[in-house]
């Protein structure tokens, strides 16, 4: 594996088509798999990939497990960020990437690693902005959340579409970005915690970007690092910051 900060540098750093963005909080039982996963279909798909995993405050091995993928076929590297919070950990792995297309996935990969190929098809098409959606037209779920997680989707989903608009779905963990647009974007954009999607899609949208929902069939997975009392009381408070951050953007 190549240390992210051998790749600094704009004259001597490679160049990808798409750097996928990985954040990680304690992943070491399935990161490895993760990575492996995503490797595999990079390679059917003949993708040009690499894969940033942002050790978000890890205490486990995580960081071990991914030294140990030095010699995978797909590139990986990996870089730290203090500011703890997932928003935080994807605006550091895109601040950092120089590919022409720049995304992130969850740990868990509750989206097949087959989408990546179909998002980047439709970023080649013209798009700016590709959202992994579970509720649009052809979209499904594979193994579905808890009731009480659902409950608590339902009531964030309604107060999330009055800041992002008509996408039906937020908060599925992968989304791509031509990656002008998502420096742009994220540069732009303040809430560190789970709800940062809602503000930097109610950016795009404000800003007329090309957006298009991408139907994954999607699976719910144990050991994931929300808490619905407390995370999900903190997004619901991270939607008013975004509220106000897109307020003080509009501002003259």
């Amino acid at each position: 594996m190549q240390r992210l900060e051998q790749w600094r540098g704009a004259g001597n750093e490679e160049r990808y088509e798409l750097d996928l963005v990985i954040p990680a909080l304690n992943e070491e039982a399935r990161i490895g798999a993760t990575l492996a996963s995503i490797a595999e279909a990079a390679c059917s798909a003949s993708l040009d990939l690499r894969v940033t995993v942002v050790d978000n405050g890890c205490v486990d091995a995580t960081a071990e497990v991914v030294d140990t993928l030095r010699d995978a076929e797909v590139p990986v590297g990996i870089m730290s960020c203090r500011t703890r919070g997932k928003g935080a950990a994807v605006r550091a792995g895109v601040g950092r990437t120089t590919a022409a297309y720049v995304g992130y996935c969850d740990a868990d990969l509750s989206t097949p690693p087959s989408t990546i190929e179909s998002g980047v098809d439709l970023l080649r098409c013209g798009w700016d902005v590709v959202v992994g959606s579970r509720r649009c037209v052809g979209a499904g779920y594979a193994v579905r959340q808890m009731p009480v997680r659902r409950l608590g989707s339902f009531a964030f989903r309604t107060m999330a579409q009055r800041l992002s608009g008509p996408i039906s779905d937020t908060q599925c963990g992968f989304k791509l970005f031509r990656t002008p647009v998502a420096k742009s974007l994220f540069a732009t954009s303040k809430v560190n915690g789970f709800a940062f999607d809602v503000e930097v899609l109610a950016h795009a949208q404000r800003r007329n970007l090309r957006i298009i929902e991408l139907p994954v069939l999607w699976s719910d997975r144990a050991g994931s690092s929300f808490r619905p009392m407390v995370d999900g009381v903190n997004s619901f408070r991270e939607l008013r910051a975004a509220r106000r951050s897109l307020d003080e953007s509009a501002a003259p």
